[in-house]
């Protein structure tokens, strides 16, 4: 007879179309609110948490990373890719899967997908990070590259820091007429512009998001007036960026964890010692964020781990009660630990 998975063995796992029912069960906004709460609790007890840049493996197609942490009590990593070309071939830019585990044990607790939880955390994670650098009353936001990313960014805007409009713009007019017809109905004022120029005109709050994995220039410096907030989340691993040289020498310039942020972000640009503030002091009260009406803040967000920990957490906590993940056999668990071969014998069909 073959032994039937013991509770230990199990492990929760949470598939795409899981996650898909979780979000609608609470609300995509309730959820992004939800998951920014999360976020900022966690940048706030920032010391507590193990940090690293994140293990990256590149090639002229894309990167494949790893982004490990530890609260000390829970591990959490998550796997993820960015591979620009593949929505060319019909496949995603981005996919992600991550793990948490008790520190004590070292046995996992959660299995979840983390393609479209990524895409929800990137964006309370913004959101979050307006509600402490943007303009007073910022009620504008420009949106600039209107892929996968762009409908999660505008709708926790609008439920985080409360904007409620949001001027669109995408090099491809296709992706910018996506954009505004998934977002149509949220009560949002939409604008479809015709440039980046033309989308920032009136805008408190811009936010980049490309996918070339290239130096660009998506912002220059004669773009970009006195007093707004800049997300720059698109330049994320060397050689990609999207501001001009001259906007980051203008601006407050905020950042998730230094070591990794100097290779992969926007400030890969600048002298190795340019000075920027960690996000983390900001959010705890140690640091200054915005301190003048005309100062232009930038958010220059690369990802961090400490995010997804973040995110799988949330997970974790709403997950009960909703049967909205499976149980996987995934882990070995014989009658007696020293016996993993008298387990594989049990297990023999003949």
């Amino acid at each position: 007879m073959i032994p039937v998975p013991s509770d230990k063995a199990l492990v929760p796992f949470v598939s795409v179309d899981d996650m898909m029912q979780l979000i609608h069960h609470i609300g995509v906004e309730p959820m992004l609110l939800g998951l920014a709460e999360y976020i900022e609790a966690d940048f706030r007890r920032w010391e507590l948490f193990d940090k690293t840049p994140r293990i990256a493996s590149h090639s002229a197609e894309g990167v494949i990373e790893l982004m490990p942490t530890s609260d000390g009590e829970v591990y959490g990593f998550k796997y993820v890719n960015g591979h620009p070309k593949n929505t060319r071939e019909g496949l995603q830019t981005v996919t992600a899967f991550g793990l948490l585990a008790e520190v004590a044990t070292g046995y996992p607790v959660l299995l979840s997908e983390m393609t479209m939880l990524t895409a929800m955390r990137t964006a309370a994670t913004s959101a979050m990070v307006a509600t402490h650098l943007a303009p007073r009353g910022a009620r504008v936001r420009a949106m600039i590259g209107n892929g996968a990313q762009a409908e999660f960014q505008t709708l926790a805007m609008r439920a985080v820091s409360g904007i409620d409009t949001v001027r669109l713009y995408d090099i491809d007019p296709a992706a910018t007429a996506k954009c505004a017809r998934n977002l149509t109905g949220r009560g949002l004022d939409i604008i479809a512009c015709e440039s980046p120029e033309e989308a920032i005109e009136g805008a408190q709050i811009v936010t980049t998001c490309t996918a070339d994995k290239q130096y660009a220039t998506i912002l220059t410096d004669n773009m970009v007036g006195p007093g707004i907030h800049i997300n720059a989340i698109g330049g994320d691993c060397p050689g990609k960026t999207e501001l001009a040289p001259a906007v980051l020498q203008r601006s407050t310039i905020f950042v998730e964890f230094p070591p990794q942020t100097r290779i992969e972000g926007e400030i890969q640009q600048l002298a190795p010692d340019h000075p920027v503030t960690e996000l983390w002091q900001v959010i705890s009260g140690t640091a200054p964020g915005r301190t003048a009406p005309e100062q232009i803040t930038l958010f220059d967000s690369v990802g961090f781990a400490i995010e997804d920990f973040s995110a799988l957490r949330y997970v974790r906590d709403r997950l009960p009660g909703t049967g909205y993940y499976h149980d996987l056999d995934l882990l070995a668990d014989p009658d007696d630990p020293r016996d993993l071969f008298g387990m594989l014998l049990r297990a023999d069909p003949g």
